[in-house]
Order: C-alpha cells, then structure tokens, then sequence
C-alpha cells in the first residue's frame, strides 16, 4: 500500500521437483467446453482506466445479456452450487486447470462449513468433499495446480460463529496438515487461516491476536519456514493470496479505521488498490499476470452495497453478478477466469465462475 515498505516480502524461494510447472490444461478450454454445456448466462463489466491508486469514478456496471470480447466487455457465467445445501455456498480459488475450492453451509449452529473442490464440468458428481478428519467445520479457500489445497477448519459449530476456533491447514492427497503461527499472542478463541497457496509451495493467510488484529504471514509449505507480511501504518494485515513471482494481494486497517486493498511485490513494494469513493477494497485473488480481484463497498450500514472488481496495470473493472444485491469475486486464474459468490433475491448466497 504506500509504496516502499519494510517487511520482509513472501517466502517464495526456489521451486522444489514436486512443483516444477508443467503441461497444464488450459482454463479457457475447461471452462469454455463447461460453460456452454451448461448453458450458461452472461454479465457485462465496465473498465475504468487508472494508475496506482486511482479510480473506477462514475463507472457502472451493465445487467445486459451479451458477451463482447475481453474483460472490459463482460464474462459468461455460471452458479455452482452443491445441492447439499443451496441456500449457502461460497467459491473461493481456482486454478489454472480450471479446479475450483469452495464450502457450502453458513457456520452458524447446526449449519456447518463442509468444505469442497469442484471440476469441470461442474456437474453435481464434479463436487468431492474435502473436511479435515475431526473437524466440525473446513473452509477450502485456495489451491495450486499440483494437488495442493489450503484453508482452515474448526472443532465448533457455537451459536455464535465469531466465538469458533480456526486453525489453518494445507493438504495433499487428503493428507492434512495443521499450520499455526508461533506466537503467544493468539486470540481467544484462536483464529488462524491460511488463504491462499501458489505453485511453489509457499501459502498465505493470517493470525489474530489478542486485541484481535490481523497479521499477515507467508508459510513455505516445503521448510515449514514462517515469515511476517507487513504494511507500514498498518494495524492490522490480512494476506489473501501469493502467485509464483511471490506477489502478495490481501487488505489492511489503518489507524484510522480504513481498510483499503494492496499488493506487496517480492521487491517489497507494497501498492495500495483503493477504490475512490468506497467505504472498504479488499484484495483477495492475485494471478501470474498480477491481476488482483476483490470486493469494494459503496455507502454503510444497512444501505452499504458490496461490487466484485478486477485490477490489472492500474485499470479496475467492476464486476455485478446480474440481479444480485452483493457480489463478491475471491480468486482467478492464469485465464483470466474468475470465482466468487453473489447475493440473490432470495437472499442466498450462491457460488458463481466468470469466464472472459
């Protein structure tokens, strides 16, 4: 956020053999061959040019029903829900193959996180659980392109959500294993997730402490090494996502209560995204490309209204699933495809994948 800082930067490293690249398929075909199969239904975006810092100013977005090409002109969509529960699912990474990582279930008591990844082409069969074994809850929020997956889980399902444990996890071939920051500075509850994972091995996410700040960290999965994501001026730094150069997207509070999106770069350079005229952007997918998504908030209270957008090269793009009263966008890929999850008439929430 404010350019130049001191923290440490991520903790990306060399590429070990079990994650050296190799020939994937192309999201665009994946999702391209699923989504007509589908039958799917399609959203405009508007771009509005920027630079650092700058503006989506009086940009709107379309409902109408057509498909133009590239970003700017709209995305073909489709909802992706588990049928287990339709009135609650939420999708959060995909990746270049086109392998999405989402949970169905609100949290609240008797309705718990189940967490999932799903494959094209996104049938009800395509949904294969994925819980932490003992757990009463799993969130799946990331996932690489070499069977890596993170997130968190709780061991409570409470009558109130805030008051639930998360401890962080990463697996791999349904193999599970339970990542905590060192510190004896933990909130009570502990709350402990890991957001996001890149092709290297080195996942991202935070901790709260016990005045219930965030603080970003980078975890290499291959060292089990830990490393501080700082902002300066910051009091508080959630670490959403990492791609392979090591560039972290996520969004901090300052001490004046702002909450504002950033990107850190491996050089340390650390750019804020703030949307002119939002209450709160929030960074919570980056991809090869540096192309950041994430949500801003217009107005407050109960009259507060959240809009997905895209960041690439200074320009945003606002992206509204059509008819929805929120929309958030949470990860993207090397295509340019994108994940996240909307507000319907009926007030649930349904999980969606845009393909440009």
């Amino acid at each position: 956020m404010k350019i130049a800082i001191r923290a440490q930067g991520s903790a990306a490293g060399f590429i070990p053999a079990k994650f050296r690249l190799r020939g994937l398929l192309s999201g665009a075909v994946v999702l391209t061959a699923a989504l007509a199969a589908a039958g799917c239904s399609a959203f405009t975006a508007t771009n509005a040019s920027g630079t650092e810092s700058v503006a989506l100013a009086g940009s709107t977005t379309s409902n109408a029903a057509q498909i133009a090409n590239g970003k700017a002109g709209g995305y073909q969509v489709l909802t992706l829900n588990d049928r287990k529960d339709i009135t609650f699912n939420q999708l959060l990474g995909i990746n270049n193959e086109g392998v999405i990582a989402g949970y169905f279930g609100s949290g609240n008591a008797g309705h718990p996180n189940q967490g999932y990844q799903l494959s094209a082409p996104y049938a009800q069969g395509d949904f294969s659980s994925e819980n932490v074994r003992g757990s009463m809850q799993t969130q799946v929020t990331g996932l690489n392109d070499y069977g890596v997956s993170v997130g968190f889980f709780s061991t409570q399902n409470g009558a109130t959500p805030a008051d639930d444990n998360n401890i962080g996890f990463w697996s791999e071939h349904g193999r599970y294993h339970q990542v905590t920051y060192p510190t004896m500075n933990n909130a009570k509850p502990p709350v402990n997730q890991l957001l996001g994972v890149n092709d290297t091995g080195t996942a991202v996410g935070f901790y709260n402490d016990s005045a219930g700040n965030a603080h970003g960290y980078a975890y290499n999965i291959n060292t089990g090494k830990f490393k501080l994501i700082t902002v300066p001026g910051a009091t508080s730094v959630t670490a959403s996502a990492i791609n392979i150069w090591g560039t972290v997207a996520g969004f901090d509070t300052n001490a004046k209560g702002t909450v504002d999106a950033f990107i850190k770069y491996h050089s340390n350079q650390v750019v804020t995204l703030a949307v002119p005229g939002a209450s709160m952007t929030q960074a919570f997918g980056i991809n090869d490309s540096n192309e950041v998504v994430g949500t801003y908030t217009t107005g407050s209270g109960n009259s507060a209204v959240t809009h997905g957008f895209t960041w690439e090269n200074g320009k945003y793009t606002t992206v509204n699933f059509p008819q929805a009263s929120s929309t958030t966008i949470n990860g993207v890929n090397n295509e340019g495809d994108i994940v996240g999850f909307y507000t319907d008439a009926a007030g649930n929430t349904d999980g969606f994948v845009g393909l440009p």
